[in-house]
């Protein structure tokens, strides 16, 4: 509650107990010390500390991977936090690998289809359009528009991350040097194939 409300300061110390109990009570190596080293660092992430929370993230990481092995899903949560924290500190090229891994663990856990994998692909379609690499990032941009579109044909719904996705995919074929006609003309054609249209 504190951290939602910006109280930062105060809600520090209290995770930190927190911590301590959960290392004390399980050991070190337990998930659930994991668990509170990511609260930890994306509590000190929310505070602009951003070179403080590398070493929790990395240790959350390491203890996932210790419990669960190399391809579970907490572990693809784990590298995906991190992930973030090296595309905020412009370390792109050290966070490009680590996003690659998650789509690779969720594509393995949840099938190639899944809501997760689309995220996942957006992260890393997004690292790769900062790093002006539009043709890579082109592809899977696509791909994950394309995934909340067959999820909405399948339930009925409406993705919440379906407009979003359209207008990043848009946005990405408009900084490839596309017109505004033929961006709107390729993303109705996706959309067509769907049964949906931009109207």
């Amino acid at each position: 509650m504190l951290r939602a409300t910006n109280r930062l300061a105060e809600a520090e110390p209290l995770i930190r107990r927190a911590l301590a109990i959960v290392d004390k009570s399980f050991g070190k190596k337990h998930p659930d010390v994991a668990r509170y080293l990511n609260n930890l660092a994306g509590l000190l992430q929310d505070a602009g500390r951003l070179s403080e929370a590398e070493q929790p993230l990395r240790q959350a990481l390491d203890i996932f991977e210790q419990s669960f092995g190399q391809d579970h899903a907490e572990v693809a949560m784990a590298l995906n936090n991190l992930a973030q924290l090296l595309k905020a500190t412009n370390r792109l090229a050290e966070a490009e690998p680590l996003m690659t891994r998650v789509v690779t663990i969720f594509e393995m856990r949840f099938g190639k289809n899944h809501p997760n994998v689309a995220t996942a692909l957006n992260n890393l379609a997004r690292l790769l359009r900062t790093t002006n690499r539009m043709g890579d990032a082109e592809p899977l941009m696509r791909r994950m528009v394309e995934i909340l579109l067959d999820f909405t044909r399948q339930t009925g719904h409406s993705h919440p991350n379906l407009q979003s996705a359209v207008d990043n995919y848009a946005s990405l074929l408009q900084a490839t040097g596309m017109n505004e006609a033929k961006v709107r003309q390729k993303v109705n054609e996706l959309l067509a194939e769907y049964g949906m249209s931009l109207g």
